[in-house]
This record gives structure tokens, C-alpha cells and sequence, in this order.
């Protein structure tokens, strides 16, 4: 969901403001904690800061002694972690028939296995971002909490909900393998495209070509007990 869908009146117009071309010089706090209020989680911390939280990842801003914000590099910090902090919107051809995924920390791609030659659809992970006290930064604060699997695993299965069976491929195992995330996330919170998971697969996919990943898969629904169905 785009945040512009979140938002409406004074809240979509600071949003905008915060990306505006030449910069804005007319944007106030208060509008600005008002717009992530809607967008996430805001709260004041005990040493007077304030926290705001969203899909995961957090900003810490100081106490402001004007009510606008007043520096160039302000709006950026803002901007940025609007950018950072986005649920990528992906979207892979939604055809019926076997699928594989290709899943690690970094990206998961989407293989039509019915297609000889079939290219990956890539969808990269929203990645945390920190500004460890950057120049004209110093002020503010960036970092991860507890990850939020929903910025990653939310798209990725709305672009399989077309998919008839399922084959993901990752490497590792437990709680360091994104695929077995995935697919114990599936479990959860998405049963009905959990059961038309047939597979999950322990590969070395750094030293395999994306041809030899679909012919593993092709393989693999081959032998099946209902392959021709």
C-alpha cells in the first residue's frame, strides 16, 4: 500500500511537503508527528526524545526548540526514513501452475518452473538503514527493532496467491534460513497458501545457474504422487 493511500488532509499534504522539490520551509512538527502517527507508532521517550516506529525500524528525534522544522538536513533525515521504510509493492504475473521461490536475506525470486527459460521475477527485501550519526546528523537517531517479516513476506505472497503449488529453494536451516521463515510465516498467517506448499529445499544457490534451479524444480514436481494434475 502506497503511504499516499494512508493519508488524507493536512497529513498527505506534510507528507508531500516533506518531498518537495526546491525544499519546503513550512513544516511544522506537530504536522509532522501527526502524519507518522497515521503511517506508524509515535511516543515520547523519558529523556524527552521521540520515537517513531514504523514497519520495523525507528527514528529517535530530539527535542526541537523551534515548532517548524527548520533545517534542510531535518527534511532529509525525514525523507529518508519514509523511503526506508516502505513495504515494497511487487508484482509477479499471476498465472496458475508451479512455482518456485528462491529465498534469502537479501531478495526472492519468483520462477514460472513450467516455462522452459522462465525469468526470475525479483523482489528485493526492505533492508534496514542507519545513519550512525552522519554529517548533519548527528542529532538523530535510525535503527531496526525486531525485524518485521510483514515488509518482505506480505508481497511475496500476494504475488503467489495465482500459484497452484509452491517449491521454495533457500539456504540454512532454522532460524537462519529465510526460507524456513517463509514458509513457518505462511503457516501462520497465510494457511490456504500453505497448503499448496509441496516443498522446501536446502540448496547452495550462489553456485547454481537459474537454468539449474528450474530444472531441481522441474524435477522435483515430476516426482510428485500427483504430477499430471
Amino acid at each position: 500500500m502506497h503511504p499516499r493511500s494512508q493519508l488524507s488532509g493536512s497529513q498527505l499534504r506534510t507528507y508531500e511537503r516533506i518531498f518537495q522539490h526546491p525544499m519546503s520551509h513550512n513544516l511544522g512538527w506537530h504536522d509532522v508527528y501527526g502524519m507518522f502517527s497515521q503511517l506508524g507508532t509515535v511516543e515520547t521517550e523519558p529523556n524527552g526524545n521521540t520515537k517513531v516506529t514504523r514497519n520495523g525500524q525507528f527514528i529517535t528525534l530530539p527535542p526541537h526548540r523551534t515548532k517548524d522544522v527548520s533545517e534542510d538536513h531535518e527534511v532529509m533525515v525525514l525523507r529518508h526514513f519514509l523511503e526506508q521504510t516502505e513495504i515494497p509493492e511487487f508484482k509477479a504475473p499471476e498465472l496458475e501452475g508451479h512455482w518456485l521461490v528462491v529465498i534469502d536475506h537479501h531478495e526472492a525470486r519468483l520462477f514460472n518452473s513450467g516455462v522452459p527459460g522462465s525469468e526470475a521475477a525479483k523482489m528485493l527485501t526492505n533492508e534496514p538503514h542507519y545513519f550512525r550519526h552522519a554529517a548533519h546528523s548527528r542529532e538523530f537517531a535510525e535503527g531496526e527493532e525486531k525485524p518485521d517479516p510483514n515488509t518482505f513476506f506480505t508481497p511475496l505472497a500476494n504475488a503467489l496467491k495465482g500459484a497452484r503449488k509452491v517449491l521454495v529453494f533457500g539456504n540454512g536451516t532454522g532460524m537462519s534460513s529465510e526460507m524456513d521463515q517463509f514458509v513457518g510465516w505462511l503457516k501462520k498467517h497465510r494457511p490456504e497458501l500453505s497448503r499448496r506448499v509441496v516443498g522446501s529445499v536446502v540448496v547452495n544457490e550462489n553456485h547454481l545457474s537459474d537454468g539449474q534451479l528450474l530444472e531441481k524444480a522441474r524435477v522435483f514436481f515430476a516426482g510428485l504422487p500427483d504430477a499430471h494434475t
